[in-house]
């Protein structure tokens, strides 16, 4: 079952990188506890999954590169070339010089269908290549200007194509202090687009990956590629195999295996403004949660607590809420690792920040000319602020 990657922009072709070396590092990195058979069987899963046939030797992402300008395009292109150990394919880029700055509008109205065709047969010719096609991992920022316009473009003509497959939308959550003045607009518009069209959200906090590499890690001076690799780490953790007990190594036909959608209620809709949280969480009240344990000691660990009904909803009984997957195959460098996939409350109060810090420059009409002179309308916004709002309700919910 393979995966076709569609890396958007400069984040997520920077991020997309890190994830192929993270993976590709990680499926040739010998493992002291499982035997020879076993390591040549997780090398195979994940060349299977990521990889496409070798040219002259060296292995193909099966990815898809999307970006307005050629310079990050080249930049990565070279990377992985020059590394030796694989590379992107010939023609797996599609780069149009946009002239219209960095507008989430253009990107969403213009960009997009004016080079839908050509993008969307690059996708096709990529997923021609995979014997099973399991699903597309969409890589993007959430903030940006055209890059995320062309994102929820794109992910909206994968689900009108490929109804059937999973689509997973691995988006990076802004700075709070802010990095582009619109962030906020641009973050509600992508956010209510991806609702209806992906199939899931993995969602990253540039600032919570910041604290993992000032305070874990120890990192002086931190760049965009410390945490891009952090964030690589993290995605290869969830992506690889694990071990079926039955002498290979498998994946699920969906990576996470949970359930991932609220769906908002059908009556009783928030009215429409800025909707203050009346609920204070003293932890987050949770529909799913994957734990992947990694190396060492994982058969030994206790994961008692998370089969607290405390926990989860009360209408979702543990048995249903938590899954866990287990192998001795240790990840990359690491002796033993853990990662937690959770569909909680957590994003709630960010969500309900950026929804408020947003309607409060629309109600003042603050740059809606940037969005409106390419198609996007103030009813769209409108239409987006429900949305969410009923998302937030939904969540909030969870714990009553």
């Amino acid at each position: 079952m393979s995966i076709v990657t569609v890396q958007l922009g400069q984040c997520g072709n920077q991020i997309g990188f890190e994830v192929f070396d993270a993976l590709f590092s990680d499926s040739h990195c010998p493992q002291g506890l499982c035997s020879k058979r076993e390591n040549e069987a997780y090398q195979a899963s994940c060349k299977e999954r990521f990889f496409s046939e070798e040219e002259n030797g060296v292995p193909i992402a099966r990815a898809v590169l999307v970006d307005m300008e050629p310079k990050v395009i080249n930049q990565t292109l070279s990377k992985a070339a020059h590394s030796g150990r694989w590379k992107y394919g010939q023609h797996s880029c599609f780069c149009q010089k946009q002239g219209s700055g960095n507008n989430w509008a253009y990107g969403y109205s213009v960009h997009g269908p004016r080079h839908e065709e050509s993008i969307m047969n690059l996708i096709q010719k990529e997923v021609e290549k995979c014997d099973s096609l399991n699903g597309f991992l969409i890589i993007m920022s959430m903030a940006g200007g055209t890059g995320s316009g062309l994102g929820a473009f794109v992910t909206q003509n994968l689900q009108d194509r490929y109804s059937n497959s999973l689509k997973m939308n691995q988006i990076i959550w802004p700075y709070g202090t802010g990095e582009v003045i619109v962030q906020n607009y641009n973050s509600i518009l992508t956010l209510s687009h991806l609702y209806r069209s992906s199939d899931a959200l993995l969602i990253h906090e540039n600032d919570a990956v910041h604290k993992i590499c000032a305070k874990l890690m120890n990192i002086k001076q931190i760049s965009f590629r410390d945490i891009n690799q952090v964030l690589a780490h993290q995605l290869g953790s969830v992506f690889q195999p694990t071990y079926s007990g039955e002498g290979s190594f498998h994946y699920r036909r969906n990576p996470l295996g949970i359930d991932w959608q609220v769906r908002p209620p059908l009556s009783g809709l928030p009215m429409l403004g800025k909707m203050s949280l009346n609920k204070e969480f003293h932890f987050n009240t949770s529909i799913a949660n994957l734990v992947i344990l990694r190396g060492k000691d994982v058969h030994s660990a206790e994961l008692g607590a998370f089969k607290d009904p405390a926990l989860y909803t009360s209408w979702l009984e543990p048995v249903h809420a938590f899954s866990v997957w287990k192998t001795q195959r240790a990840f990359s460098k690491y002796e033993k690792s853990a990662a937690l996939v959770s569909n909680s409350q957590f994003l709630v109060k960010p969500l309900d920040m950026i929804v408020g810090k947003a309607w409060n420059m629309f109600a003042s009409k603050a740059y809606i000319h940037q969005y409106t002179k390419f198609g996007i309308e103030e009813e769209d916004f409108l239409d987006s602020f429900t949305l969410l709002e009923q998302v937030i309700a939904s969540y909030c919910n969870l714990g009553f």
